[in-house]
Order: structure tokens, then C-alpha cells, then sequence
């Protein structure tokens, strides 16, 4: 793999930036460690294929409940309109959540599998743009 040393990354940092902004993203080695260094751009585009897709329920008082598939996390609203946007909230504040305790969320067998969902709701930053991407399907009552 194409491994940019730590040390000449250090002493060029600005020059690397630049070249991860305007070019291409960059690998990084540091003794045993390896990093990816990129642009939001270039990681939105590579997150773009996870999508957050909730399953749809009507309640008996005519709400609907929104039951996302890739993290456990339900909202009710008044309309379909109205639970998407309350789901793209739960979305990014569970995104924070886990971003601000990383160590332990990313380790946890049941919430490993969240990483590129959180990456992609954090990098929209708006609860209205995760809320209009949740793609709905019935669910059985």
C-alpha cells in the first residue's frame, strides 16, 4: 500500500493537507499504527451507500412509529413527516453519543456495526437531512 511515513507528514503537514483537499485522500504510518486521512467530500461519497432505512407503523390514534433497522432507535409522530424528523434528531444525538464515548461504543459487539451509520449522520450534521434520507417500508402490525 502507498504508506506515507508520520514524520514527513508532521514536517509537511500543510502541503498534506492541501493535497488531501484538492487531490486525494492519503495513508499514514506511524511505527504500527495506520491511518487514512481524507476529506469530508471523499467520506460522505464513500458512506453514501449505507442508507438508514426504518420500518413503518400506523398506531390505532392514526401517529406513526418509525422503527429504524440499523440502530436501535424508535420515534413516533403525528405524520410520517413529522417521526422522520424526530428520528433523524435521535439519529444524530445518538451519533454524538457515541462519537464523545468512542472508545467504549466501537467495542461493543452490539454497536460495532453502527460506526458507518454514526460517520454518515455526523458528517450530514442536520437533523432535517438525516430525517428526508430515511427510506420507509411497511411494517406488519
Amino acid at each position: 500500500m502507498l504508506m506515507e511515513q508520520a514524520t514527513t507528514v508532521r514536517k509537511e503537514w500543510s502541503s498534506v493537507c492541501d493535497s488531501v483537499i484538492h487531490e486525494k485522500p492519503k495513508f499514514i504510518k506511524r511505527t504500527r499504527d495506520r491511518m487514512w486521512f481524507s476529506n469530508l467530500e471523499t467520506m460522505e461519497e464513500i458512506l453514501n451507500a449505507y442508507k438508514f432505512t426504518a420500518e413503518k407503523y400506523i398506531e390505532d390514534d392514526g401517529s406513526v412509529t418509525l422503527s429504524l433497522n440499523e440502530i436501535d432507535l424508535i420515534e413516533n409522530g403525528e405524520d410520517e413527516q413529522k417521526a422522520k424528523m424526530a428520528l433523524g434528531k435521535a439519529i444524530l444525538e445518538y451519533s454524538a453519543d457515541y462519537y464523545n464515548d468512542y472508545a467504549f461504543y466501537s467495542h461493543s459487539p452490539n454497536r460495532k456495526g453502527h460506526i458507518p451509520y454514526i460517520f454518515k449522520a455526523l458528517i450530514m450534521d442536520s437533523p432535517e437531512r438525516i430525517g428526508e434520507s430515511i427510506q420507509c417500508h411497511d411494517g406488519k402490525n
